[in-house]
């Protein structure tokens, strides 16, 4: 399963950004769908997840200003982020957790981050 994102820039604060994620591969299902990130000095966090029902998890600090949703028939899900702040300013990555035909057991997989820098 591959992870191929795209939508990361710089903008200033109180814009907004969209970050697209597709999967591909040989997938058997995919079950969650989301995003982390990771700003220079700190660990990896989860911003946003979805998973295959629709159900949502935010982080508190983007709560009210990112909706995460995802098209199943595509293998890909979105991330509009409004009213971004500097603290947004990070490494995003896509996440999947996925079966895939190789092996049919649930996995993690991750893309390779995306770039995300909000000045103040």
């Amino acid at each position: 399963v591959q992870l191929q994102a795209s939508g990361g820039g710089s903008v200033q604060a109180g814009g907004s950004l969209r970050l697209s994620c597709a999967a591909s591969g040989s997938i058997f299902s995919i079950r969650s769908m989301g995003w982390y990130r990771q700003a220079p000095g700190k660990e990896r966090e989860l911003v946003a997840l979805i998973t295959n029902g629709g159900s949502t998890n935010y982080a508190d600090s983007v709560k009210g200003r990112f909706t995460i949703s995802r098209d199943n028939a595509k293998n890909t899900v979105y991330l509009q982020m409004n009213n971004l702040k500097p603290e947004d300013t990070a490494v995003y990555y896509c996440y999947t957790n996925a079966i895939g035909t190789a092996t049919f057991r649930a996995l993690d997989f991750w893309g390779k981050g995306t770039q995300v820098t909000v000045s103040s």
